[in-house]
C-alpha cells in the first residue's frame, strides 16, 4: 500500500503493465500490417469488385469504410484525451491499439496526435 507523501506522482505504468502494453501494441501493428499489405492489395480488390460473398471481401469493405472515415484515428484521439484527463491503463491500451491501427491504415495525422497526447499523459500528475 502506498503512503501519501504529499508529492505529486506521475502516471507511469508498472513494468508488468508496460510489457502488456508493448505486446498489445506489437500485436495490433502486426494485425494492421497484415490487413494493409495482404487484404488491401489489388488482386483482392479486383476479386471483391464482383460482389463475391466471402469473409475476405467483407473484411476489405470494412477496412475501406473505417479507413476513409478516419475511425481509427478518431477513436485514438478520444481515448488519448480522456487518458490525459483521467489516466488509466485501460484507456492507454485502447488509445495505443487504435493509434497503431490508424498509423498502419492511412490515418497517420490523427493517430500521431493521439500518440503525442499519450506522451503528454505520462508527464501529467496523478489526481
Amino acid at each position: 500500500m502506498r503512503q501519501h507523501t504529499g508529492k505529486a506522482s506521475l502516471f507511469l505504468p508498472s513494468p508488468r503493465q508496460g510489457v502488456f502494453l508493448a505486446v498489445l501494441t506489437l500485436g495490433v501493428i502486426g494485425c494492421a500490417a497484415y490487413l494493409r499489405f495482404v487484404v488491401d492489395q489489388s488482386p483482392i480488390r479486383i476479386a471483391c469488385a464482383g460482389e463475391a460473398p466471402s469473409l475476405l471481401c467483407a473484411g476489405h469493405k470494412a477496412l475501406e469504410v473505417l479507413s476513409t472515415r478516419s475511425v481509427f484515428g478518431a477513436v485514438a484521439v478520444v481515448a488519448a484525451v480522456i487518458n490525459l484527463v483521467r489516466p488509466s491503463i485501460l484507456l492507454c491500451a485502447v488509445a495505443l491499439s487504435a493509434a497503431g491501427f490508424g498509423m498502419m491504415l492511412y490515418n497517420a495525422t490523427t493517430s500521431g496526435l493521439a500518440i503525442a497526447l499519450l506522451i503528454l499523459a505520462l508527464a501529467r500528475n496523478k489526481t
